[in-house]
């Protein structure tokens, strides 16, 4: 059956748990300057982080926040950071569509991308001026990796004159090859917009072929998919949230729309990182799972 963890008390694998403390092998101390810095950040993560675990964190936190003044530095932080990046040393915070529009506009001088590889390529396309750091250049997704731009132009010879939409969760590479680029939240509207200026009823898709299905669901377009998958949404199934609802009655099952067909057709909502969090928000529910990356 598939878990459901419910917060609220305390997360089940406390952050400082999660890695070593960063702080300490830094050399950063828990001093009593970062302590009056940092204490009034804590209520945003005391259901996350217990009071014995906090000054690991704080420190990090502290300095963190201190070098983006010093460097004219802004933190793009995605929904699927963990709480202490999200809550605490993050600027901008959003899906990868909000995230890129931010990174078209800020005025800072660096943008930091506190997110996968793809979205600081993203970053550095729409602000090619701007210095773009990524904390982790081994920070990777399983559906960019699950294509290249070689792969586009053989897509393109077997289906000549016809769009490809690619994904944003693809490569500087691919987006190149491809003809427009969509994110989660528009991916049935890009589609049908370029079916439209190019005067076709079928569309090529890449890399997720779940969203390329679960777009088909909701227009008239024929979509061409390629057989990527997130590694993460491709494990949740139809069955999960049935079990889910069996176990949990009257929770609202929200779902991202990288998941499975069968999973959309059984939860009450699907969309993007941030549709999933506005429902949350706006929903009144008392109980919400939802079917996407645990740190959301």
């Amino acid at each position: 059956m598939a878990r459901v963890i419910e917060f609220g008390a305390g997360c089940d694998i406390p952050i400082a748990r999660r890695r070593p403390n960063a702080s300490e092998a830094r050399g950063l101390a828990y001093t009593a300057e970062v302590k009056a810095a940092t204490d009034p950040l804590y209520p945003q993560v005391k259901d996350f982080v217990t009071p014995m675990e906090w000054p690991a964190i704080a420190p990090l936190v502290f300095h963190i926040n201190k070098l983006k003044k010093q460097r004219d530095a802004v933190i793009l932080a995605h929904n699927y950071m963990t709480p202490d990046v999200f809550a605490l040393v993050g600027d901008f915070r959003g899906d990868s569509l909000q995230l890129a529009r931010e990174a078209a506009v800020t005025d800072a001088k660096v943008i930091v991308q506190a997110g996968v590889h793809f979205m600081a390529e993203t970053s550095k396309i729409l602000s090619p001026d701007k210095t773009v750091l990524i904390p982790d250049m081994r920070a990777g997704c399983s559906l960019a990796s699950s294509i290249t731009g070689e792969d586009v132009r053989l897509i393109r010879k077997k289906y000549p004159g016809l769009p490809i939409v690619t994904y944003v969760n693809t490569t500087a590479d691919v987006k190149a090859e491809c003809d427009i680029t969509c994110t989660s939240s528009n991916a049935t509207q890009v589609v049908e917009h370029v079916a439209e200026k190019w005067g076709v009823d079928r569309v090529i898709m890449v890399p997720d072929e779940y969203l390329a299905r679960n777009v088909a669901a909701n227009t008239n377009i024929r979509i061409i998919a390629w057989k990527g998958h997130c590694e993460v949404h491709e494990k949740f199934t139809g069955e999960d949230v049935r079990q889910i609802r069996d176990a949990h009655p009257g929770t609202i099952v929200l779902a991202h729309p990288e998941c499975p067909p069968d999973v959309l057709e059984e939860a009450d909502f699907a969309g993007s990182t941030s549709a999933l969090s506005n429902h949350v928000k706006e929903s009144g529910a008392r109980k919400v799972v939802l079917l996407t990356e645990c740190s959301m």
